[in-house]
């Protein structure tokens, strides 16, 4: 939920003119954005692209890199005005595949490591959304849309200027997405040369997403090591089926027979991410336990292949784990993890004797957003990609026994070079209740304790994503900062990285002990000399809307100014549009027309309190299809 630059309102509250060398949103759009950040088996070569805007097109472009592990400069490999994207290494480390849209649709290319031998090898006008090559190196997956059912043209072929949509049951729309009878599916075949052989649909007729939409990709798709079984992610369900339940599954697809198992069928909450262990008698993958609950905490299961039988590797681990990947030894999985407000590395060693058998790598003041990991079974090299408040994403090398990290990329020295950042302060402040607030607090470029300035109250959204080291594009909190605001920022309760009970607390009690945080952590930071009290404000989207909203109603007079984005004003008419049921089910206690009534609808609507509204509230919302709740 940070993918747009939210200024109207701080510019509008804003002193009017500012030095050159604080942050502008003009400096913001000048910022490349790495991403796809993948190691070479060999451990020698990052493959990894770069995202640049141009500010007066209003458009981006994507471009792929190499550079060495050790460092250095960068090499520009894949450079045009088409878009290169995910990269993939051969077995061997001496070619990468990567998709371009040249023509209008992504297509599977190939070139040498050094950039050279460029070459297209599909020709479809239909997006491959992402593949992946098993590592035997003789079979490949592709996911594209498909089309399943009929729209009104095939329904009215004597209408065919008709732009009438119809719909009969639920997930008509899915954040951003109307729903136009065509689904995502993976696609085999075999591979050689260089040469895709026939494509064929291994979903073929399902009304079924894979990968999972909105935001699943290729992590949720993976070859055993010989080519000879593909496991996927999938929700097998449609219609109001759907919009109720977080049901997905791992289904193992072999290829000689053609059939499909479920093999975690046993779980109706979340199962995500298979990956095969090197030897390929076993496989992993993401589950949540709790049905509907979309912000359980994240486990590890392996299944073994020869007993059928499924372990939980995370038993006794408190967080939730993400992006989890196998050792090439087979013994340890390294996946991250929030850990008090930033994302870590971790290692899974199922040869210890520990309860549990994990151990943190890094400790930085930072988020870890994707790794990737050498071949070499005795010693792996990892590269990871890392942000933090003040900075954007960078690549780094990690060191595994010490947790050191190195960084290897400054692509955004020459813009950073010149722009002076604030302070980041981490604070512990207490809530009503006793407990600890983990809190960022960010100060203005060349802050002087002796004057006084006016201070924002962040309002996280999600609800439960974690207030972390995140550099947003969305909400820069260096950028407010940047105008002559502090920036309070609190870590209040229903957020992760700090146990599953405090992320859980939230659920059924969204105008409950979250909002007295909030409300703990803005009072505390205002007894401060220098923070003006007649000058507070609250900000926030979509679960921070509705904080700011029910903020507006309960303030006591404490801010003269919000600011709510995408947010939710009534929480029966959110049930009423929100096409993940499974959401409001979970967080708000199910329907409003239950009986008893969900404590949610007669205690925490912010309508409900509209008649307290005493401040003057900057009211933002999108002209297309809202991505947010």
């Amino acid at each position: 939920m940070r993918k747009s630059i939210l200024l109207a309102g701080l510019l509008t509250l804003a002193s009017a003119g500012f030095a050159q060398n604080k942050l502008t949103p003009e400096l913001l759009w000048k910022l490349g954005r790495v991403g796809d950040a993948v190691l070479s088996p060999d451990g020698k070569t990052v493959a990894y692209t770069v995202r640049n805007f141009n500010l007066s097109e209003n458009k981006g472009n994507t471009d792929m890199y190499t550079i060495a592990v050790t460092g250095g400069e960068p090499k520009l490999i894949a450079g045009s005005s088409d878009n290169e994207s995910s990269p993939a290494w051969s077995a061997d480390s001496k070619k990468i595949y990567f998709l371009n849209d040249k023509g209008g649709a992504n297509n599977l290319w190939c070139m040498n490591s050094d950039g050279s031998g460029a070459k297209q090898i599909t020709s479809t006008t239909d997006d491959i959304s992402c593949f992946g090559i098993s590592k035997a190196g003789n079979r490949i997956w592709m996911a594209k849309e498909v089309k399943v059912d009929k729209t009104t043209q095939d329904l009215y072929p004597d209408l065919p200027k008709a732009t009438g949509k119809i719909y009969d049951d639920l997930m008509y729309r899915h954040w951003t997405e109307w729903e136009d009878g065509s689904y995502s599916h993976v696609f085999i075949a075999d591979f050689k040369n260089d040469a895709v052989g026939e494509l064929k649909d291994i979903q073929k007729g399902e009304r079924f997403d894979t990968p999972m939409k909105p935001n699943g990709g290729g992590e949720q798709i993976a070859w055993s090591p010989d080519g000879n079984k593909i496991a996927y992610t999938c929700k097998k369900l449609a219609g109001k089926d759907y919009a109720v339940s977080t049901n997905s599954d791992i289904y193992l697809y072999d290829v000689a027979s053609g059939k499909t198992e479920n093999i975690s069928a046993s779980n109706e909450g979340y199962d995500m991410s298979p990956a095969f262990s090197p030897e390929g008698s076993r496989m992993m993958w993401l589950s949540m336990q709790t049905p509907t609950y979309e912000a359980d905490r994240n486990r590890i299961m392996i299944y073994d292949f020869a007993t059928k039988k499924t372990m939980e590797a995370t038993a006794g681990f408190d967080h939730t784990v993400d992006g989890a990947k196998w050792a090439p030894d087979g013994h340890r999985i390294y996946f991250i993890s929030g850990i008090n407000a930033t994302d870590q590395l971790w290692v899974y060693d199922g040869r210890l004797r520990s309860y549990p058998p994990i151990r943190q790598i890094t400790s930085d003041i930072g988020d870890y957003t994707s790794f990737s990991v050498s071949d070499n079974k005795s010693d792996p090299t990892i590269i990871a990609t890392m942000m933090s408040i003040s900075a954007p994403t960078e690549i780094f090398r990690i060191d595994v026994k010490t947790g050191a990290s190195k960084q290897i990329t400054n692509t955004n020295k020459n813009v950073l070079s010149t722009v002076k950042m604030g302070k980041v302060e981490k604070r512990m402040i207490k809530a009503t209740d006793g407990k600890d607030i983990l809190t960022w607090v960010i100060y203005p470029p060349d802050f002087d304790a002796s004057k006084k300035y006016p201070t924002l109250l962040y309002c996280q959204g999600g609800p439960q994503s974690t207030v972390s080291q995140f550099f947003s594009y969305r909400w820069n909190f260096q950028l407010m900062a940047a105008n002559g605001y502090i920036i309070v920022a609190p870590n209040r309760r229903g957020l992760p990285s700090f146990g599953t009970a405090w992320n859980r607390e939230i659920s059924g009690d969204w105008g409950g002990q979250c909002m007295r945080d909030y409300l703990s952590a803005i009072d505390e930071v205002s007894k401060e000399p220098f923070v003006n009290k007649d000058k507070l404000g609250a900000v926030g989207a979509s679960f921070g809307g509705y904080s700011v909203y029910w903020l507006a109603g309960h303030h006591q007079k404490r801010f003269k100014a919000f600011i709510s984005h995408c947010g939710v004003y009534n929480l029966e008419s959110m049930y009423g549009t929100t096409e993940e049921v499974w959401f409001p089910d979970f967080d708000l206690g199910y329907p409003f027309w239950q009986s008893p009534k969900p404590k949610s609808y007669t205690q925490f609507s912010p309508v409900d309190f509209v008649q307290n509204w005493d401040t003057p509230i900057l009211v933002i919302h999108n002209e297309k299809i809202s991505e947010y709740r």
